[in-house]
């Protein structure tokens, strides 16, 4: 399965405002359904995080747990993960985690 990204701002502040969220030491997730049908996946890694190297592998180990996990997330939805600072030592395998926690149960 496949999972699209979000890009517009506006349906960051919806998710943010009138979606569910889970928060954990390195993550905070929010999700709210779309009616589009689709999973989508949006991003948000702070400059507070570190130089662009640092925030883009931090985005790139979220988007290969999330591609991992795809069959757990919830279908036709906007999730949106907050990166913080504690998601520097992360691997996929500890997000992976994480989501499991948040979306099996």
């Amino acid at each position: 399965m496949r999972i699209e990204s979000v890009k517009e701002n506006v349906n960051f502040k919806r998710a943010y405002h009138q979606g569910k969220s889970a928060v954990y030491k390195p993550l905070v997730i929010y999700w709210r359904k779309n009616r589009l049908g689709c999973t989508r996946l949006g991003l948000t890694v702070s400059k507070k995080l570190g130089n662009s190297p640092q925030r883009n592998r931090i985005r790139r180990i979220i988007r290969a747990a999330a591609q991992q996990q795809a069959a757990i997330l919830p279908k036709g939805c906007d999730i949106i993960i907050v990166a913080r600072a504690r998601s520097l030592s992360l691997k996929s395998t500890d997000i992976e985690e994480i989501f499991k926690e948040t979306f099996s149960a």
